[in-house]
């Protein structure tokens, strides 16, 4: 089954060695300018929210808020189904500009760099547009919808689209620089590390591709579809599939290393994983959010929601912050997996938090985008 037919129904170096080690401390620039925070998307804030945060403002979009927010600079940036790019105020939540893209935003989260803002649509164009004023720049149009989410590294734009490519584009002009074929849609974001980088497919494979050139250096049977981004550190990559397991693989031998599944419920993982403390952290469509130990596979916690945790968790001062299809989001404690806070929106997130300038940023299905601090 392809991820299209399962989806419609619906800086820091790295230790080889050392699996799971980067800790928040290794961030540097107090921001979230993109999907997972960083081209490696290893969903670690460099911020320290509150111990007990509190809603400072909610902005109502219109429509539903299915990817993550970037915040830069004291702005925030959201898309949503509406076809709208809006870019909000972090202080006071006040909207500071608004871009049509025309086509609905779906999962793919913004990406600020470069002084621009970009962003992919269901009508499969990805948007430049300026970030200080929301003026379009350029946008690129591929042959089917946009759910992956931009990654921009040294002047280039990576993007995935359902027409089963990979493409890299010029920042500045938005010129295609070259496009890799796969065998099924792209839905994940890559990831990337030492000028590679690593994208998880509707075609059981995960891809290693020379950013340079668009070589592509090997592949790895993922025995599964994967819809998640996979997280990358030194010789190890984590993902999590649609055949209810979590991989570890081995970027050097080239095959994984150890497959974890909930041994009771068996559902997919459709979450990234944030990758700390040696610890995977991912939710489950199982309605828990699971934490396996880096170096073995093993269960170190797992947290029970109400519902599917689509939402991929984001770790910023030893806890844990990730959203569910329960309408709450929570904060749990990085160590142990128990609850420290919690806060009911009403409506499903299946967003992920964004969290930058000690405030946590989230959108909901109904529309809203909430701020806490």
């Amino acid at each position: 089954m392809s991820c299209l037919v399962v989806l419609a129904a619906v800086v820091a170096v790295p230790s080889p060695n050392a699996p799971g080690t980067l800790t928040a401390q290794s961030q540097i620039v107090d921001a979230w300018p993109q999907f997972r925070g960083t081209p490696r998307l290893a969903g670690i804030a460099p911020s320290l929210p509150p111990a007990a945060p509190k809603l400072l403002w909610s902005y109502e979009a219109g429509d539903a808020i299915e990817s993550s927010a970037a915040i830069v600079d004291g702005v925030v940036y959201v898309g949503s189904y509406n076809g709208t790019l809006a870019a909000i105020d972090l202080a006071t939540g006040k909207p500071l500009w608004k871009y049509a893209t025309g086509g609905a935003v779906g999962e793919s989260s913004p990406a600020v760099a470069r002084g621009m803002v970009f962003v992919g649509d269901l009508d499969g164009t990805l948007h430049a547009v300026n970030a200080q004023d929301g003026k379009a720049r350029w946008t690129f149009k591929t042959k089917q919808e946009i759910k992956s989410s931009p990654v921009v590294v040294e002047g280039v734009v990576l993007i995935g689209s359902y027409d089963g490519h990979l493409y890299a584009l010029d920042a500045a002009s938005g010129k295609q620089k070259w496009a890799v074929e796969t065998d099924g849609p792209v839905h994940a974001t890559p990831a990337i590390q030492n000028g590679i980088a690593y994208v998880a497919g509707c075609d059981e494979s995960f891809r290693a591709i020379r950013i340079a050139d668009g070589k592509e250096l090997y592949t790895i049977n993922e025995g599964a579809n994967t819809a998640a981004s996979p997280v990358v550190e030194g010789n190890r990559a984590y993902v999590g599939t649609f055949n209810n397991e979590v991989l570890a693989l081995d970027l050097q031998a080239r095959k994984a290393v150890w497959v974890y599944e909930n041994p009771d419920r068996h559902f997919p993982f459709y979450s990234s994983a944030a990758l700390v403390d040696g610890k995977v952290i991912l939710g489950g469509r199982d309605k828990v959010v699971h934490a396996i130990t880096a170096a073995t596979g093993k269960a170190a916690w797992t947290f029970t929601t109400r519902a599917r945790v689509d939402s991929s968790p984001v770790v910023a001062g030893g806890r844990v912050f990730v959203g569910s299809s329960d309408g709450r989001l929570y904060a749990l404690d990085v160590a142990s997996g128990h609850k420290q806070w919690e806060f009911e929106t009403g409506s499903s997130i299946v967003a992920s938090p964004a969290i930058a300038a000690s405030r946590i940023v989230v959108g909901t299905i109904d529309g809203v985008l909430y701020c806490f601090g």
